[in-house]
């Protein structure tokens, strides 16, 4: 049995959201709403939900004060969000879910499916909830630390430290300089989306390439060399895309 709470301070919003949960979500039995911040937190001295869908943009206190204000989670967080890219942005890197609104009824299966085969550890809530406080305090998106779940635990990483990326399947090697690989069990193209405006450079199908540690091309303009020696395949396809992203003649 899934327990849920809406925490929106519009009306509308949190209607149609428990509207769709009612009739499209048979996994969640129970709903309850919150139009603030303080509210949320009145409910939650007697309601134990297992997931909250939280508003980022809120009056007086907003979803990250709600994250502050939790010392203990026990629920996992979707964040509804019109599209703020920062925002969007700092939740992706802390390895958080969100929705986009207006929220779509499928896109809200999805996002209940993907917390159904989540379900961390109520410590490691707390590090991502931490870690994106964290994040939405830096001015900068490239100054983020990118949360890495793996069965180690969390790993935390600037976007300096990734030499490059290398996909398995549903599975990513995260190669670092100096460092063993980190195992995730994300896709390469979820990076790929993610880390496009820090200019990484998918070279082939199966490598995504930081352009900080990329030393030189190849003569035969086949691969990289990267700084930690390694060397990255170019395949044809992306041979030209390549070049042009390197602004080599």
């Amino acid at each position: 049995m899934i327990k849920a709470l809406i925490v929106d301070d519009e009306p509308k919003a949190r209607n149609i959201l428990d509207y769709y949960i009612e009739n499209f979500i048979e996994d969640i039995t129970e709903v309850r709403q919150a139009e603030s911040v303080d509210a949320a937190l009145e409910i939650l001295k007697t309601y134990r939900p297992s997931i909250v869908f939280l508003d980022v943009e809120m009056p007086r206190k907003n979803g990250f004060d709600f994250l502050r204000s939790i010392k203990e989670p026990t629920f996992e967080v979707v964040f509804t969000t019109a599209y703020n890219h920062y925002a969007v942005q700092a939740i992706r890197f802390s390895a958080l879910d969100y929705l986009l609104k207006p929220v779509d009824p499928d896109e809200l299966k999805a996002a209940v499916e993907r917390f159904k085969k989540k379900m961390l550890p109520d410590d490691q809530n707390r590090v991502l909830f931490n870690n994106l406080v964290d994040n939405m305090s830096k001015g900068n998106p490239k100054d983020f630390r990118l949360a890495i779940p793996s069965k180690e635990g969390v790993f935390f990483l600037t976007i300096d430290q990734i030499v490059r990326m290398q996909g398995d399947g549903n599975y990513t090697f995260i190669h670092l300089k100096e460092k063993r690989p980190i195992v995730t069990s994300k896709t390469l193209k979820y990076y790929e989306e993610m880390l496009d405006e820090f200019g990484f450079i998918r070279t082939h199908k199966s490598h995504l390439v930081n352009p900080l540690h990329i030393v030189k091309l190849a003569p035969d303009r086949d691969c990289l060399m990267l700084s930690d020696g390694s060397q990255v395949e170019i395949s044809r396809r992306k041979k030209e895309d390549v070049i042009e992203m390197l602004k080599i003649p």
